[in-house]
């Protein structure tokens, strides 16, 4: 009998026949005003967001305070990752005028901080670097003082792809290792675990004063050492913040969720993290990448200072 079986018949399932979720990871449907104002704007912007497009179950929440991850690069993505809700295909042309609408959003809601991530564009020579880079460039002349974080996908087979936008100076570099590197082949099969790991280390390598991060999500299998493994992984590349949340099995055809992991669990792997010498751990069941970035921000900045204040003279 498999682990799976098991655990539906412990837990139960929806309707829809996917796993139901225990107390601590349900949320509410968004009905807030702001929510809706955020949504229309976003619509008068002619935008995507991944938090639409992924289900994230924080939109009523982030959305109410006008926080919205911007997904460039269309909604069409040219990967069909196990875990993912983003739709795949064959993509559009790139929008030449996404830059500009991305920083009239910017100002609009007034964002003080901004995540820019997009689905994966193996069909363009640079995998979709210089779409990145005109868009930090037009968030920078539209609100200067608005800090950048970039969620890029892995750009594999992009030479020069990664130091393009690098260039650009993000704030924050993200680029998330999804799972551990056993479960790759079932899950994130189009990427390559080393590969994601060597992009992280290059960013630190060609400009150290930018924030990098990466985030997994646990629920899909993974064993505990396996984890403690990718966190080991990620500061041997200098990564200095670690995201880890809970898998949501989108639909029946998706991954399945082989456990709910308790929020304990999460927070011992939070503790496991820091003690690891990562500058910040964000490690919580509904943990996403772009969860509370404004805040971690400008935590990451004050625990960097602080570790500068305590190094050896």
């Amino acid at each position: 009998m498999s682990a799976v079986t098991l655990f539906d018949r412990k837990a139960g399932t929806t309707p829809a026949g996917l796993p139901r979720k225990p107390a601590w990871i349900r949320v509410k449907a968004p009905t807030s005003e702001a929510y809706h104002a955020t949504r229309r704007l976003v619509r008068a912007k002619k935008l995507h967001t991944v938090c639409e497009e992924a289900a994230c179950p924080n939109i009523g929440e982030c959305w109410q305070q006008r926080h919205a991850t911007v997904m460039i690069l269309g909604e069409i993505c040219t990967r069909a990752c196990a875990f993912c809700n983003v739709k795949t295909g064959v993509p559009g042309p790139v929008d030449a005028g996404e830059p500009e609408r991305l920083a009239e959003l910017v100002l609009a809601t007034g964002l003080a901080h901004v995540v820019i991530t997009s689905v994966d564009r193996d069909d363009l020579p640079d995998g979709g670097a210089s779409q990145f880079v005109r868009c930090i460039e037009a968030i920078r002349r539209a609100a200067p003082s608005t800090t950048i974080e970039v969620l890029t996908p892995d750009f594999l087979r992009k030479p020069g792809a990664v130091e393009a936008v690098v260039a650009a100076r993000p704030d924050v570099y993200n680029h998330n290792l999804e799972t551990v590197p056993r479960l790759y082949r079932t899950v994130r099969p189009g990427a390559r675990y080393f590969h994601s790991l060597r992009l992280l280390q290059k960013v630190k390598e060609l400009d150290p004063t930018i924030f990098t991060k990466s985030g997994i999500m646990v629920g899909l299998g993974e064993e505990k050492r396996e984890v403690l493994q990718v966190m080991d992984d990620l500061r041997a590349a200098e990564v200095d913040f670690l995201t880890i949340g809970q898998y949501l099995q989108p639909t029946p055809r998706h991954h399945p969720v082989v456990r709910f992991v308790e929020p304990a669990e999460f927070e011992s792997y939070a503790t496991i993290g820091r003690a690891k010498g990562f500058l910040l751990v964000a490690s919580s069941p509904l943990t996403r990448s772009s969860y509370h970035a404004g805040a971690d921000f400008a935590r990451l900045v004050a625990a960097r200072l602080a570790a500068l204040a305590a190094a050896p003279a």
